[in-house]
C-alpha cells in the first residue's frame, strides 16, 4: 500500500525528529544577516516571503527565477532580522550566471546565520559551496522543504542524512507553501542571532527600490507566460517612474537578445505583451497600494547575458560593492 503523504495540518512526524523548541532568551537587542542559500527551485524565495510576511521575491516553478540578492527586513522591539534571498546555485554558462553566483559568494561571506534550504530527495549540486558552509563557524539552520510532497520515512531519512553531513546544523522539516514549521524556523533564528544594534532604520522593509520590484514583477509574468528560452533571454528595465497624485506612470522596457524573440514576446497584434502588461499592472498596484499606468516596450540588445556593459547597466555586479 502506498504510504500517505505528510499532512501539514497535523504534526504527524515522529516526535524524535522534531527540532528543539527551547524558548527564545534575549538579554539585549539582536540583529544579523540571515542568508538563504540553496539549489534552484527548492523554495528559497517562498520561504523568505513567508518569514518576512511580504511578497518581496518573485516565485515561479522555473529554475533561476531569482537573479539578484534580495533583502527583506523583519523588525521587533528588541531584534532586527535581515534576510537575503539569493539566486539558486548554478554552473555558469553565461556571464549573467557568473554574476548571479557572485551574489551567492557575497552571501557566503557576510552571513551571521545560514538558512540552507533543500528539498526532499535532492542532492546538493555544488560541493564547493557546501564545504564552505560546513567549514565555516557560522550557525546553520538546514531546512528540508516540500515535506508535504513526500512520506514520513523519506523525510526522516533526509533529516538524518543532513544531520550527519552538518552535525552542528539545526535540521527542520518544512513546507514553505503551507507555512508549516515557518514559526519554528523563526524561533531558531531569533535564538541564534547575535547581539547587535539594528543595521537599518526600524521602519525599513527592504534595501530595494520600487523600480526594482516593478521590474521583477514584470519578469515574473514573462517566466509564467512564455516557454523554453524566451523568459531566460529577457531582462526588464524601468526607464521612468513618475509618481502623481492617485496614480503612478511607469515606462518599462523588456530587452531580448534576438529579433525572433521580440516577435514572440509581442505576439499576434500585440496580444501577448498586452496580457503581460495587464497582469503585471495588477500585481504592481497590489504591491504599491496605488493605481498605476504601465507602458511596456520591447527592444533587442544582442547577447546581453554575455555583455559586461549590459550586466553592469542591469545591476548584476552590485555584489562587488557589498
Amino acid at each position: 500500500m502506498e504510504e500517505d503523504k505528510i499532512s501539514t495540518e497535523h504534526q504527524s512526524l515522529p516526535q524524535d525528529i522534531w527540532p528543539d523548541t527551547t524558548p527564545v532568551q534575549t538579554s539585549g537587542h539582536k540583529a544579523g544577516f540571515v542568508n538563504i542559500i540553496g539549489n534552484p527551485n527548492v523554495g528559497k524565495s517562498t520561504l523568505m516571503n513567508a518569514l518576512v510576511g511580504e511578497r518581496l521575491s518573485i516565485i515561479t516553478s522555473k529554475a533561476q527565477t531569482t537573479r539578484h540578492r534580495i533583502m527583506g527586513i523583519v523588525n521587533g522591539e528588541d531584534f532586527q532580522i535581515v534576510y537575503t534571498d539569493t539566486p539558486g546555485i548554478v554552473n555558469p554558462h553565461y556571464k549573467l550566471h557568473e554574476q548571479m553566483m557572485g551574489f551567492v559568494n557575497s552571501a557566503l561571506q557576510d552571513a551571521d546565520l545560514f538558512l540552507l534550504v533543500t528539498e526532499v530527495g535532492e542532492t546538493f549540486k555544488n560541493q564547493e559551496v557546501l564545504e564552505r558552509i560546513i567549514q565555516s563557524n557560522t550557525p546553520v539552520i538546514l531546512v528540508v522543504n516540500k515535506i508535504d510532497t513526500s512520506t514520513q520515512q523519506v523525510v526522516s531519512e533526509r533529516m538524518a542524512y543532513w544531520q550527519q553531513q552538518i552535525p552542528r546544523a539545526i535540521v527542520v522539516p518544512c513546507s514553505a507553501t503551507e507555512r508549516f514549521n515557518v514559526d519554528t524556523i523563526f524561533d531558531h533564528i531569533l535564538r541564534l542571532l547575535p547581539e547587535n544594534p539594528p543595521y537599518f532604520p526600524k521602519d525599513e522593509l527592504t534595501d530595494r527600490s520600487m523600480r526594482f520590484f516593478v521590474s521583477e514583477i514584470i519578469r515574473e509574468k514573462l517566466l509564467l507566460y512564455y516557454q523554453k528560452e524566451i523568459p531566460y533571454s529577457c531582462e526588464v528595465a524601468v526607464e521612468s517612474y513618475e509618481e502623481l497624485e492617485g496614480i503612478d506612470h511607469i515606462r518599462a522596457v523588456i530587452f531580448v537578445e534576438r529579433d525572433s524573440q521580440k516577435a514572440i514576446l509581442i505576439g499576434h497584434k500585440g496580444m501577448s505583451i498586452k496580457k503581460v502588461g495587464i497582469e503585471a499592472r495588477k500585481d504592481i498596484e497590489e504591491f504599491s497600494g496605488k493605481k498605476c499606468f504601465l507602458n511596456l516596450y520591447v527592444k533587442v540588445m544582442k547577447d546581453w547575458r554575455n555583455s559586461d556593459r549590459a550586466l553592469h547597466q542591469f545591476g548584476y555586479d552590485t555584489w562587488q560593492e557589498r
